[in-house]
């Protein structure tokens, strides 16, 4: 009988996970575009499409009432947009305001299995609308004109960062009322970052007085970056600085209750999703008015509106923002603006999280494999726990030895728990045993494990990241879930070294809970996995040394 439930209990397990796999497979793996070739080239927008309907989104400038433009008609969308080319992104510009409509990362392929098909940011509405407006509002600006948003000239319609050249500079114009407009983005190679500057010569007879704006406009659809099937819940909103709060989070929630408004010096606002973000950083020395707010169409808006800027007669002036549309980089963040590299989200264990991947970090400078650094961090941890982790695996050890002394004790008192907890008690005493020593290890290594999953989850180094064999991606599960099972493995091997509770019911919950942690585990990124594996490994080996170790000295000469 014992048999055959055996065999029907291996069956189970297999046929469940040939069935897991099988989910994953047809589940686990994000959804290309409509069309793989579809990245390979940037079409004009439609007419009526969602980006040709954009005259609605000018902000007001500081000091002016709000007043709605929903009224302003637009433009039809017949031109052609204008393709620009670096190393490292790949965007277009529409011409009518010459807005940031299109954007894709070479460096970051969507789909690890199709490298030929980079990850797109900015959409014009095929997939989603998500793009970077800017423009001049104001009294005579020429984006809050009531006939939209103007239509700017370029000389050509495709620029491309040549092979040795380090800068790439596209020019936009357009002229209105005897104030010629420049409208200028500048690119540097390696760099995810550009500048948007306006020059406004005023040849006409009157002052020109106008302002800034520079804003992150996009719909409610979910983040195409999340790479994890169970849906893990990293941040898709706003976010915004202040001097009181350097990373102060705007959800999509927020903005449907109320729109904020504050002015700010410097500082930056950013939309964030899984290991992208994409910001808009103003001149240091200035107040800008920060807004969020919705649309008719009901897609969200931060962005920012600078002081007045005045030109008079016959002069030129200049100004303009910083644009950050790319992978979450924290040096490079950090280096654009304080508080910025704070969008890498590592949570409330972040005080952990930050030294944990500033090691990782190293280790991988001089291994070059995220998945032996990590191993390698595991070992460094371990070294670091190891006066805690000895002395809780004693008090184990000599829960273990003194198992018949415990056993003795439950016959003698029965059901009666009252003098039972009391002989156990005084057993402990004259033994010199910790009751709760075997938990301490694992209860100081939680914050470690909590801000190490962090660090995986949200640093876009680990994106797409191969240890080795099947191993290709360690920010996602395991696609044949082997390392939940190894982990699983090695708990209940562990298990055995550990003394059995004396309590029957806690005797079976602690050999389900192999079982339960590895069910949890099939779907952790499977560098967190393999941090967690070779834990185990190092544990046994440390409490099956200390354990024999003692018995040995226990022994009679």
């Amino acid at each position: 009988m014992d048999i055959k439930r055996s065999i029907l209990i291996v069956a189970l397990a297999i046929v469940s996970y040939l069935i897991v796999l099988q989910w994953n497979q047809d589940y686990g793996q994000a959804a290309l575009p409509p069309s793989s070739t579809a990245n390979a080239s940037m079409p004009s927008l439609p007419e009526g499409s969602s980006a040709a309907q954009n005259d609605a989104d000018v902000p007001t400038a500081q000091g002016e009432a709000d007043v709605s433009l929903a009224t302003a008609p637009s433009a039809p969308a017949s031109h052609q947009l204008i393709r620009v080319k670096t190393d490292v992104l790949e965007l277009a510009i529409d011409p009518r305001g010459g807005d940031v409509v299109q954007l894709h990362l070479p460096k970051y392929p969507r789909r690890q299995d199709r490298p030929d098909v980079p990850f797109q940011l900015f959409d014009n509405g095929n997939e989603r609308l998500y793009l970077a407006q800017s423009g001049l509002t104001g009294r005579n600006g020429p984006d809050a004109r009531p006939v939209g948003r103007p239509l700017y000239a370029s000389a050509q319609q495709e620029y491309q960062l040549a092979d040795g050249q380090e800068h790439l500079v596209v020019e936009l114009t357009f002229s209105e009322n005897g104030v010629n407009y420049i409208k200028r983005f500048s690119f540097a190679r390696g760099h995810y970052d550009f500048a948007v500057s306006y020059r406004i010569d005023n040849q006409s007879e009157q002052p020109w007085n106008g302002n800034l704006f520079a804003q992150l406009k996009r719909d409610a659809s979910g983040d195409p970056s999340s790479t994890t099937a169970t849906g893990t819940a990293t941040y898709l909103g706003a976010a915004l600085w202040t001097p009181d709060e350097p990373y102060k989070k705007v959800s999509m929630k927020d903005m449907d209750k109320q729109s904020l408004k504050e002015t700010v010096q410097g500082g930056w606002v950013a939309w964030l999703q899984h290991y992208f973000v994409t910001a808009w950083i103003p001149a240091k020395n200035e107040n800008h008015s920060v807004q969020t707010r919705k649309d008719g169409q009901g897609n969200y808006i931060i962005g920012f509106t600078g002081p007045t800027l005045s030109v008079a007669p016959g002069s030129q002036a200049e100004t303009g923002a910083t644009l950050y549309a790319g992978p979450k980089i924290q040096k490079d963040l950090k280096a654009l603006s304080p508080g910025l590299e704070l969008t890498v989200d590592y949570g409330f264990l972040w005080f952990i999280a930050q030294p944990i991947f500033w090691l990782l970090e190293h280790i991988h400078s001089l291994l070059g494999n995220w998945g032996w650094s990590i191993i390698v961090l595991t070992i460094i941890i371990k070294l670091a726990f190891f006066p805690l982790s000895a002395a809780s695996y004693k008090s184990m050890a000599r829960m273990r030895a003194v198992s018949p002394k415990l056993q003795a004790l439950k016959e003698q008192y029965g059901d009666d728990r009252q003098k039972m907890s009391q002989a156990m008690m005084e057993l402990y005493k004259k033994e010199k045993i910790n009751p709760l020593g075997g938990c301490l290890p694992i209860l100081v290594q939680m914050p470690v494990f909590l801000a190490l999953y962090w660090v995986l989850l949200e640093s876009v180094e680990m994106r797409q990241a191969p240890w080795l064999l099947w191993i290709t991606d360690l920010s996602i599960k395991d696609p044949y879930f082997l390392l939940p099972i190894i982990m699983g493995a090695t708990m209940f091997i562990q298990q055995q070294l550990n003394p059995t509770p004396p309590d029957p019911m806690q005797a079976r919950v602690m050999k389900l809970m192999p079982i339960i942690f590895t069910f949890f585990f099939l779907w952790f990124p499977a560098g967190l996995v393999l941090y967690w594996v070779v834990n185990n490994i190092l544990s046994i080996g440390q409490q099956w040394y200390i354990t024999r170790k003692l018995e040995a000295a226990a022994k009679p000469a």
